[in-house]
């Protein structure tokens, strides 16, 4: 599998991702500059975390108008893979390649902590190695990670089996008391129609080594690897 991970300025975590990336597939991902125009031959394209921009205007409002997103917009409408974590999330949303968008956190605080995350979708090429309803811990660093969607939005994103992971309590309790930053219906990541991008707010990269504090982020790469390998 071959990966790529688009950098912008203010971008922190691309050198998590690659290390996770690494790891799981054994190939080193290409860093690609968010002012380049082209993406190298790829299975899959990271959109990672961090502040691009300094989340000025509004968080990944204007790094979804860099001329890289041109790119990744046409690899996804391909059938490209692309991974969108946190602020790529938010890149993702303010790009049009998932539904909704990502607003100020219901408490107005930044979150950083591990949290838990139950898994909703268990069939896509993103969640595969996990089962549906697995409870994970994965940590979280956000101010405006509150998923919000029209009501036909959210209906539709039920019915068509689209949301991937959903917060929770470690006994994988969904309500409004395990809701850590007011996302409609505790949304934690979506996945697009076709399946083939997933944006979310935690950090699995962040959760793959023991030293880290666990390794409950391994599962998502080792689905991309096996489905894309």
């Amino acid at each position: 599998m071959k990966s790529a991970i688009v950098v912008f300025p203010g971008i922190n975590r691309e050198r998590d991702m690659a290390l996770a990336l690494k790891a799981a597939s054994g190939k080193a991902a290409t860093l690609v500059w968010h002012r380049d125009s082209a993406l190298p031959d790829v299975d899959l394209v990271v959109l990672p975390g961090g502040f691009s921009y300094g989340d000025y205007l509004r968080a990944g409002a204007m790094a979804a108008q860099s001329p890289i997103m041109r790119a990744v917009k046409d690899h996804a409408a391909r059938g490209g893979r692309v991974l969108a974590v946190c602020n790529g999330f938010q890149m993702a949303t303010e790009a049009g390649l998932l539904p909704g968008a990502l607003m100020r956190n219901a408490g107005l605080k930044f979150i950083c902590r591990n949290v838990h995350l139950k898994v909703a979708n268990a069939s896509s090429d993103f969640t595969g190695h996990y089962q549906a309803g697995q409870v994970l811990s994965v940590p979280v660093a956000h101010h405006d990670g509150n998923y919000f969607a029209d009501q036909a939005t959210l209906d539709r994103l039920e019915q068509e089996d689209r949301v991937a992971f959903r917060y929770c309590d470690a006994e994988g309790r969904v309500d409004d008391d395990t809701n850590l930053n007011g996302s409609r219906r505790n949304i934690a990541g979506i996945l697009s129609e076709d399946r083939n991008v997933l944006g979310l707010m935690p950090h699995p990269e962040d959760a793959t080594d023991p030293q880290l504090g666990g390794t409950d982020g391994r599962g998502l790469f080792t689905s991309i690897v096996e489905a894309l390998s």
